[in-house]
């Protein structure tokens, strides 16, 4: 027999978490030699009110043993001889599409424009310390896409496109900790992400997928609307039935690619902002009600804010508490700013996007002339006008907080995470009214909702503009392209996910859809 309870323990008891959580099953009226097992389900932290609460949810075992750890069992087969699934993309999207592959007995060949994890590190060493920019290897492309050096956050919505306890689940069985399995916002952090990401890559290779690196593809080979073969970027030409497109967010040449091809496209709504970096600790004494140091006990603090300006959301996004801001373009000649934070979340700054919704219909009209892509041009000026007023080097446009809603030139600004440097700009003016004036009203209702958030400690560093794909590639309820036979647009880049739990949700619902064609 299995009871569960709920508890919840104030923040001193905390440190006697155990001995609570066994005095609880006691009190079922169970004799303590009857519980075999007390397993902790989930757990979160309460910090509305003064007294900060953490609640958990407990199973009870009574009579009987423990169960294994993972509720799924992963059934990988050797597939060197099976029939082939053509993979472009190795972001989440495209490793759990490769995953599910070799579950289901087909073969993956997984084409990645970037390098392996391990190699991608000299990339990004490049950026921070050279201001240069790899267009195939940075924060967004390589082993692992943009997830890869990225906070890790597992949180998702997007319950209704899968099996999220799945998706964990394989996390675990590929080096993850079972605290994701437990914790309400469970994150891995980027100084694991790598491991998790190549022990992954090695399990594909174990069973007989092929996965190559530093393999563009550069066209698309159809004939009656049908998918027949790719070239890749050396020339070579691969026939192909099944394409499953995991290309990611920021691969703008593929969107070009489809485009130029007369491949049916649609224009996205999506968002775009800044980041805005506080000190850790002021997020802290705002969220736990202290001063000073937080307790030992208390993870460092987050928030989620959401005010609606003009008919307009602007929000926070990928919020990274104890993390820093990484330069996250895709090219020289642009600025583009993401946070990221290792797994104990132990850096002293907090930064997170603070974005405004664009609508793709009423906001971009002096862009019409590029019809289904007028986004990604918005997208494209923006990030090079934060790069001119940088100093045309990957050193980022910044302003104090106060500075920036009062619409005032910093003289200084505040330490931060940003290797590569600020440069104190006017952003107050330089962003289009739709974003700024948004977002100078957004950070005024914030500082009400969160006292002590509007300070001039805190920097705001633009741009933050890839939150998602301002493209989306359509698809049938067979997950197929409505007028390319054999392509299956997938994840983030497809219109389809918004971070690494949904991409890759997606990616298996693809290669199952993929995987259909063939028995088709």
């Amino acid at each position: 027999m299995v009871k569960e309870i709920q508890l919840r323990i104030n923040l001193n008891e905390e440190k006697q978490a155990g001995i609570l959580i066994k005095k609880s099953a006691n009190n079922l009226h169970i004799e303590e030699s009857e519980i075999s097992a007390v397993k902790i389900l989930r757990k979160s932290i309460d910090a509305r009110k003064a007294v900060i609460v953490f609640n958990y949810k407990v199973a009870v075992y009574i009579n009987e043993k423990l169960p294994e750890s993972s509720i799924y069992t992963f059934n990988y087969k050797d597939v060197s001889a099976a029939k082939e699934v053509h993979i472009i993309g190795f972001g989440p999207a495209g490793m759990f599409a490769a995953l599910r592959c070799i579950e289901l007995g087909y073969k993956p060949i997984v084409l990645e424009r970037g390098k392996k994890v391990n190699e991608r590190r000299r990339d990004l060493r490049a950026i921070n310390q050279f201001h240069k920019v790899n267009d195939d290897s940075n924060y967004c492309f390589g082993e692992g896409g943009a997830g890869t050096y990225s906070d890790g956050k597992l949180y998702t919505r997007s319950l209704k496109r899968g099996n999220v306890r799945r998706i964990f689940e394989n996390l675990v069985f590929h080096g993850a900790t079972e605290q994701i399995l437990i914790d309400a916002h469970p994150h891995i952090g980027t100084n694991k992400l790598p491991r998790l990401v190549k022990n992954i890559r090695e399990t594909i290779l174990k069973y007989g997928g092929e996965i190559h690196f530093e393999s563009k593809v550069t066209d698309f080979n159809i004939k009656d609307n049908k998918l027949k073969s790719i070239t890749l970027q050396n020339g070579k030409e691969l026939n192909v039935k099944a394409v499953i497109l995991a290309t990611g967010h920021s691969a703008r040449d593929i969107y070009y690619l489809l485009y130029k091809k007369n491949i049916a496209l649609k224009a996205k709504s999506f968002a775009m902002g800044v980041r805005v970096e506080h000190p850790q600790q002021i997020i802290d004494s705002i969220q736990y009600h202290c001063k000073g140091e937080r307790d030992e006990i208390l993870p460092a603090a987050s928030y989620s804010l959401v005010h609606q300006v003009n008919e307009r959301g602007v929000y926070s996004f990928c919020m990274c508490p104890g993390g820093f801001i990484v330069p996250a373009a895709t090219a020289n000649g642009e600025i583009v700013v993401n946070g990221m934070s290792p797994s104990k979340r132990n850096n002293k700054f907090a930064n997170s996007g603070i974005v405004v919704e664009i609508n793709a219909e009423k906001d971009l009209y002096k862009y019409e002339q590029f019809g289904v892509l007028k986004g990604l041009e918005f997208q494209k000026d923006l990030e090079k006008m934060a790069f001119n007023a940088g100093g045309r080097t990957q050193t980022a446009p910044a302003q104090r907080l106060t500075d920036f809603v009062e619409g005032r030139l910093s003289n200084n600004l505040n330490l931060t995470s940003y290797q590569p440097g600020l440069k104190s700009a006017p952003l107050h003016s330089l962003l289009p009214k739709i974003i700024g004036g948004r977002l100078r009203k957004g950070f005024a209702a914030f500082g009400q909702k969160m006292h002590g958030f509007y300070t001039e400690e805190a920097n705001v560093v633009g741009v933050e503009s890839r939150t998602s794909s301002p493209v989306n590639i359509p698809r049938k309820e067979n997950l197929e392209h409505p007028q390319i036979e054999g392509l299956f647009p997938c994840g983030e880049g497809g219109g389809y996910a918004g971070g690494i739990v949904s991409a890759a949700m997606d990616g298996e619902r693809c290669a199952e859809a993929a995987i259909q064609k063939f028995q088709n």
